[in-house]
Formats: structure tokens, C-alpha cells, sequence
């Protein structure tokens, strides 16, 4: 093998050769995607057995990626396994130092790996067809950057479905000044979900037959359990259920891909596997925890400790106390738990729509475990979540929180070149004429704030549950200013035919999105569709409007979109090149729901040359 550094400009590839590029040679590595009970050997290697690399120490780090059989809860299956296992190794990095390091393909297909929320050279973003050609098979592709940041990250494949193999792990950046978390222990928490299925079979099943893996749908089997829940007559029952029919909508929408194929994992290991993170009574345990999943989004909780969570998505945060959160995919947390005694405690992660879960033992010692809390009833959906303004006035609105219903009749502006509010933003519009086509058919009346709103199934049983109105920075970041220019872009989505895109168009059908280089950039996001989206933009901040200002809104690189959400983020275009800009739920960015970014020298020239 023959290390090959990126070229300073890559060759220009089209959509078509980008797609053929990440699916072409999968085929084969799927074919021994699972193993028969007898395959399994007393010598297989179990899932979850990772080290810890320094890419900023030495010479740098290698990483070995290849297809391997593993024991995923007890079950055999090939997974791509980077240096033998999944997750991969948690990297760290110390800021102001460079990261060197060495990916070896030994896959049979083009591989890439993506810095998720790290500033970088284009060039070392690793996306294939946008930055960078990708790392073909037998190669090896030598990633080179300055760390310019510091906190929790990860890492993961932009090729194919291989993040939902195993092709993740974490990366946390050491800070360069006295870091202001105290804690006397730490520990990775890698969140991600398996399927024994191939990926690809995954994905046709969503795209031949609407909820396929949804077996939480309303039935007459289930109208006694839905009276029950809901102390409505069953009258009201069989009216609310036509009323969702009459809409071609679903309730019980709440997750494309469930524990009908999910396995959940904690660290590459299962409920039952149950991993362990010691500490002693009295000490101060910082979690640092990732959702790698490719399709789950988890609530978070341990039972009888309170968490005080002071750092999102890498970026330190004034200290909150809470009992819950949810994580969306690709979103990291960091809390600080106090070990109560000399007991175990059960770091709980339940599926947001309750089809499974996976846990692990915060304990003294090994060997511990704590009880299982029982799993909650899975959330539906009501019409105020989906933004259904009934009878066309406030009526519905009731139930909406964090609504401001004295600006309701504002509408968005659109100036350009002067500067923009940046408090106490417009909290609802509407959502105005369709012109999304048949790709999007789940348009709401309206699009409003939902800052202070937990997510459909959290907040009803009196505890704390974290939103992002309670995120704020803990310093204003530098260089932060109002925004001169915006405009919206609309979340779309076909969930009969399983088609996600923004403003109704897919990537293969879509322009490229021009930042100018150098202006402070507004875009409000505008959820049409009866689903969240994790939304990530690549190789800049995201300050998100959490209802503060611009010394304390908080700094993110993935925003989650909840169903009718206005949602809107402020972004300093200083990074020349070609970016991804997608939404993080794999199955939804390989249908479509992804754009190009080209930050660009003015919004009517071309590409700036990043070596300029």
C-alpha cells in the first residue's frame, strides 16, 4: 500500500459517478454480511472492544478498517470494523496541535472517513464527490489538520450505508487552556443501533412499503389500548383515527427504522451485555456521550442521579440540571453525574419511540447492575405537533408550548445588507402557497418555534427534561455577529415513496447552495414533514436562535428540526470550498435530503480556490 495525499483541487465529480462511486462495489461486501449460529466460533472477537489513539502525539495514528466477524450481542455478523472492532478507537487530540493520521483500506470497496463538527481544510473533510475523491480499496489516504477546537466529537463514513455497519467512533479534542468542567473521572458513551439485515435491504423495504418496520400502527387489535391511554371514548378514538386517515398521515410516524431489526448498542454491547463505568461514591464523573446511530434517536436518563449537562455538540455551555434528555443522531452531550453511594445506578437509553432500548451500569464496581426501568407507552402524535391549526384560528393551540401568540400574525422578512434581529425572532409563520410538488405532502398550516417543546413522548411525568431554550454558551463565541442576509429552507419529504429532500428537490435534482465568503448568513428552517431532522452542515458553526442573544445563543453543528419547527441557525461563511449539508438520519440523506455548499467569492461568481 502507497500512502496518496489529497490533490489541492480535486477532480470534479458528477452526481452520477459520485453515486455509482459509493454503491457499485458494496454488493460484495455484503454478501457475508451475516453468519449462521454454527459459523460461530469460541475464538470471535464480541463487538465494543476499542482502544484510545492520539492523532496530535508522535508520529500520528493508523487506522486499520476491514470487514470482520464479530459477536453483536451474542450474535454473529460482519461488521466494518476499524483496528478490530466497533466502534472504532476513540481518538483524542490536543487544540493547537496537528492531527496526523493514516486510514488503510482493506475493505473490498471505497471507504471515506468524515470529522463530524471539526473545522478543517475542505480537502480533509472526507466526503466523497464533494471534498475529496474517497479512499479506494487497498489504498491509504493520510489526513493532515490543524485542531483549531476543543470537546466531544466523533467520526464516521460518508460512503454508503457504512455507518450503519460499524464505521464510527468518538474523537474528543483535549482544550489547550485549564479546561472549566471539573471532574474527577471520564468516560465514552457511543450510542448506536445494528441491524443483522443488509442495509441496502433496509432501505428498499422503507422504499417499496410505507412503516415497514412500524408495528406500533393503529389497529382494531390496539383500539382498547388507545381508549386506555388516552381516556377517550371509543367514538373519539375511531373520529381522531379517521382524521389522520383524511390527512394520509400516521400518528405512530415516529421512527423510520424500530426494534423490529434494531438492535441497540451502548459502546458496541447490548442491554444484556451491560457496560460498566466505575466511580466512587463522591466523585465527579463526566459522560461524554455521542449518538451514532444511523436512524435512532434516544432519551437519556439515570435513574435517582441527576445529570447537569455542561457541554453540546463539543461546545461548552453554562451548566444545566436535568433528569432527561433526547439526543438526535449525530448530536453529542456532555453531563456531569455526582456518584450518589456505594450503589449502582442504570444510564438508561430508551428508542424514541420505545420499540427497544440499551443501558449501562454507573457502579463502584464491577460485576453491578441496578434495576431496569420499565419502558414507557410509545408516543403518537397530535395535531398541534403537527402544526394543524384547527377551524383556522387559535383553536389547537392550547397545547403548544413555548408559543408567543401575540407575534403569530408576523411574517418572516427577508432584508438583505442591513443587519438582522437577533432577539426575540418571529415565533410562527405560515407556511403560505405549496410549491414543494408531490415531494413533499405533509405540509403543515404553520411552521413555529418549538424551543421550550421536549419531543412527542417526554415531559408529562414531572421530570426535568433539557430543550434547547435551555442551552446558553458559556462565553460569546468570537467573532460573533448579526446576520445581513437570509432565507428559508423547507425540510420536504414523501413518506409513501420514502422521498426526503429540502425545498421538494432531491440532491440529484437540486442546485448548489452559495454562502459568500466572509458574510454573517441566517437560515430559517422551515419542517414540512411529520418527522425530526437531525440537520448538520459541515466545516462551520451553526449558532442556534435558542431564545437568548448573540453573547449566549449556543453554538452547534447539528440542529434537530422537530415535525412544523421553525427553527432558524446563524452561520460566518470563513471556510473556503465545497461542503455537505444534510440531514444526519442516514436512510433520509441517501433518499435525498442532503445539498452542496459552496462557499464562493461573491453570490454571482464561482468557487473560491481554497489555496488562495
Amino acid at each position: 500500500m502507497t500512502d496518496k495525499l489529497p490533490p489541492s483541487r480535486p477532480k470534479a465529480i458528477t452526481r452520477r459517478q459520485f453515486l455509482v462511486a459509493t454503491s457499485a462495489s458494496a454488493a460484495a461486501s455484503y454478501m457475508l454480511l451475516n453468519r449462521p449460529a454454527w459459523a460461530v466460533t469460541s475464538d470471535m472477537a464480541r463487538a465494543g472492544d476499542f482502544g484510545e489513539l492520539d492523532a496530535t502525539a508522535g508520529d500520528g495514528i493508523d487506522l486499520y478498517l476491514e470487514n470482520r466477524d464479530l459477536l453483536i450481542g451474542g450474535q454473529p455478523g460482519q461488521a466494518i470494523a476499524i483496528n478490530g472492532s466497533i466502534p472504532g478507537p476513540v481518538i483524542r487530540m490536543t487544540e493547537g496541535k496537528d492531527a496526523l493520521i493514516r486510514v488503510h483500506n482493506r475493505l473490498p470497496e471505497a471507504t471515506s472517513i468524515h470529522w463530524h463538527g471539526i473545522l478543517l481544510p475542505f480537502d480533509m473533510d472526507g466526503v466523497p464527490g464533494i471534498s475529496f475523491a474517497g479512499i479506494a480499496a487497498g489504498e491509504t489516504f493520510t489526513y493532515r489538520f490543524p485542531v483549531r477546537q476543543n470537546g466531544s466529537y466523533w467520526y464516521h463514513s460518508h460512503s454508503g450505508f457504512q455507518e450503519q455497519r460499524g464505521h464510527y467512533g468518538q474523537l474528543i479534542i483535549d482544550p489547550a487552556k485549564p479546561d472549566p468542567v471539573d471532574y474527577d473521572v471520564e468516560y465514552s458513551v457511543v450510542l448506536s443501533d445494528w441491524t443483522f439485515e443488509n442495509p441496502h435491504t433496509v432501505f428498499r423495504n422503507l422504499k417499496t412499503i410505507e412503516g415497514y418496520y412500524n408495528f406500533q400502527r393503529p389497529t382494531l387489535a390496539n383500539l382498547d389500548d388507545q381508549m386506555q391511554a388516552t381516556g377517550m371514548t371509543l367514538g373519539e378514538v375511531i373520529e381522531k383515527r379517521l382524521s389522520w386517515q383524511r390527512m394520509r398521515m400516521d400518528p405512530t410516524d415516529i421512527a423510520d427504522v424500530t426494534g423490529a431489526t434494531y438492535t441497540f448498542l451502548m459502546n458496541g454491547k447490548t442491554a444484556d451485555e451491560n457496560p460498566t463505568f466505575i466511580a466512587e461514591p463522591g466523585q465527579r464523573v463526566r459522560l461524554r456521550i455521542v449518538n451514532a446511530s444511523a436512524q435512532t434517536f434516544y432519551d437519556i436518563r439515570i435513574p435517582g442521579v441527576p445529570m447537569t449537562v455542561v457541554q453540546a455538540d463539543g461546545q461548552d455551555t453554562k451548566p444545566v440540571e436535568t433528569d432527561e434528555f433526547r439526543i438526535a443522531v449525530a448530536e453529542t452531550y456532555d453531563v456531569v453525574v455526582t456518584m450518589p453511594d456505594d450503589k449502582a445506578y442504570t444510564l438508561f437509553a430508551e428508542a424514541m419511540d420505545r420499540s427497544g432500548f440499551t443501558r449501562g451500569t454507573l457502579a463502584p464496581r464491577e460485576d453491578m447492575s441496578a434495576a431496569i426501568p420499565e419502558q414507557r407507552r410509545r408516543p403518537m402524535l397530535t395535531m398541534a405537533d403537527m402544526g394543524m391549526m384547527m377551524k383556522g384560528g387559535m383553536e389547537g393551540m392550547k397545547d403548544m408550548k413555548g408559543m408567543d401568540h401575540a407575534s403569530m400574525e408576523k411574517q418572516m422578512p427577508h432584508p438583505t445588507g442591513d443587519e438582522l434581529p437577533t432577539e426575540n425572532l418571529v415565533n410562527r409563520i405560515e407556511h403560505g402557497p405549496d410549491k414543494h410538488g408531490p415531494s413533499s405532502i405533509t405540509m403543515a398550516q404553520s411552521a413555529y418555534r418549538r424551543l421550550d417543546y421536549p419531543g412527542a413522548g417526554l415531559g408529562d411525568d414531572g421530570w426535568r427534561v433539557l430543550t434547547y431554550s435551555q442551552l446558553r454558551a458559556l462565553e460569546r463565541p468570537p467573532l460573533r455577529r448579526p446576520p445581513t442576509r437570509e432565507f428559508d429552507l423547507h425540510l420536504t419529504g414523501n413518506m409513501h415513496k420514502f422521498i426526503w429532500g429540502f425545498d421538494g428537490k432531491k440532491w440529484s435534482e437540486s442546485d448548489v447552495i452559495r454562502f459568500q465568503y466572509g458574510e454573517r448568513l441566517r437560515i430559517n428552517m422551515i419542517n414540512d414533514t411529520m418527522m425530526s431532522h437531525p440537520i448538520h452542515l459541515h466545516g462551520m458553526w451553526m449558532d442556534l436562535y435558542a431564545g437568548g442573544n448573540l453573547d449566549t445563543n449556543p453554538r452547534k453543528h447539528t440542529v434537530n428540526v422537530q415535525p412544523s419547527e421553525l427553527l432558524t441557525v446563524d452561520i460566518t461563511a470563513d471556510a473556503p470550498g465545497q461542503w455537505a449539508f444534510h440531514c444526519h438520519l442516514l436512510y433520509h440523506m441517501e433518499a435525498g435530503m442532503f445539498r452542496t455548499v459552496a462557499v464562493v467569492r461573491s453570490l454571482e461568481g464561482g468557487s473560491i480556490d481554497a489555496d488562495a
